[in-house]
């Protein structure tokens, strides 16, 4: 009770000193159309403005779609589609000075939320920054990721080069350290929300936040004029399951009940960033020994390694590398080129079998036999201050396993895979203001 008190009267005097003095709001924002068009089926979000990858051949395909198209491959269907879903609109919020600090903050909304409609109001960004002398600095409320990280490639698609880079904004702690000399730290305590990971009662922020542990990432970087470096890990905690069904070891399965079990699953993935940035110029890099990473839109995810005498499981995650390499060239007229390439390593132990089938949880619980996967994105861009149009090819190809001839650490031999290209043209016309 004393703590809730004493948090209590901090949180007054902290907004009776923002009270004291106005807060100054900056608005911004664009209105941004994208038109694709894709030469087949893809795994799409967002309406579909959010390009993951392509589909298999007859992959995950209601059946009258088979009954139309007469083509063995029923996934091969073009299709033109145009949206404004990704207008943005935020507030720059500048403030007084509070417990010492310099009081910033943020809030940033668009339309490519989830719901019967494609255009559902959105929560994108909404934070507090405290700095002291950019020496210290808080930030508390939702942002991206540090997987992600604020710096993306300058790919057109609105994936912006995901799921070869991490994408997701979540609610987080973040504090970070800086010197004179450009290095620094960073450490962030991390909650899911919008972007989750998938489990046994579908994807859900419930898995984590069970766990008691928040995610966390820590980090050292270095920066001057042109360079950017970093190298971090994110540790994740999840518990999938907390019932469990328990038979009698004596009288049998026709003597069963449901018991508390404490499955849990920790991973832990590294990742090293790298960029410079000229005055015509830049290079961006980011490389990601990847484990259970579906939290942040990536194809990962984890299985279950044993089946326990008590009902409880044992977990694996499944393991990948993941890079990207993004290169631009000019401002006014700007030429782009992103190359992003994902490598399935397998799960850490061998899979287990759950009545009779190896049980996996992954980004898309259908897209289970990804064996690798590359991209080629070229692009060209006009830029003004308030306009903005781009044009941009990006020719994604899967290698698919034969899901019947998966090996038991999620893998595949070479004999038993095929090749998928998905192609996309993007057009991009944005309004900033």
């Amino acid at each position: 009770m004393k703590k809730i008190v004493f948090s209590a009267v901090v949180a007054l005097i902290g907004f009776s000193a923002i009270a004291q003095d106005k807060v100054q709001l900056t608005p911004y924002g664009f209105v941004r159309n994208f038109l694709t068009f894709d030469n087949r089926s893809m795994y799409t979000v967002c309406g579909g403005d959010y390009n993951n990858m392509p589909f298999d051949e007859t992959f995950s395909l209601p059946s009258e779609y088979r009954e139309v198209f007469d083509e063995a491959d029923g996934n091969g269907v073009s299709q033109l589609q145009f949206h404004a879903l990704s207008t943005r609109f935020g507030l720059r919020l500048d403030g007084p000075s509070v417990f010492g600090a310099k009081s910033t903050g943020r809030i940033e909304a668009d339309f490519a939320g989830f719901g019967s409609s494609n255009t559902v109001l959105r929560l994108r960004l909404a934070w507090v920054d405290l700095n002291w002398g950019g020496r210290h600095a808080l930030r508390i409320g939702q942002d991206w990721h540090p997987l992600s990280g604020e710096i993306m490639p300058d790919a057109i698609g609105f994936a912006a080069g995901a799921p070869f880079r991490a994408h997701s904004r979540t609610p987080q702690m973040r504090y970070t350290f800086s010197t004179p000399s450009g290095f620094g730290a960073q450490a962030h305590l991390l909650w899911q929300y919008q972007f989750t990971t998938n489990g046994p009662e579908g994807a859900s922020e419930k898995y984590a936040n069970r766990a008691i542990v928040p995610e966390f990432f820590v980090g050292i970087n270095y920066r001057n004029e042109h360079i950017y470096a970093q190298i971090g890990a994110d540790v994740l905690t999840i518990r999938p399951r907390v019932q469990a069904t328990y038979n009698d070891p004596i009288k049998g399965t026709d003597y069963s009940y449901q018991k508390k079990v404490d499955d849990r699953l920790t991973s832990v993935s590294p990742t090293a960033y790298f960029q410079y940035v000229g005055d015509m110029f830049s290079i961006k890099v980011r490389s990601t020994y990847a484990q259970n990473t579906s939290h942040v839109n990536q194809i990962s995810g984890y299985g279950v390694s044993a089946v326990n005498p008590d009902g409880s499981y044992d977990y694996t995650p499944l393991r990948s590398s993941v890079s990207y390499v993004n290169f631009a060239y000019g401002k006014k007229y700007k030429a782009n080129l992103f190359l992003g390439f994902m490598k399935n390593l397998g799960t850490a132990d061998d899979l287990a079998k759950v009545n009779g089938k190896y049980e996996m949880y992954l980004k898309n619980n259908t897209i289970s036999n990804v064996d690798y996967m590359w991209r080629i994105a070229p692009s060209v861009s006009y830029n003004l201050k308030h306009f903005n149009l781009g044009l941009e090819y990006e020719l994604t190809g899967v290698n698919y396993g034969d899901k019947s001839k998966m090996k038991a650490d999620a893998t595949f031999d070479s004999d038993d895979t095929h090749t998928v290209y998905g192609g996309r043209i993007c057009l991009l016309v944005k309004y900033n203001f």
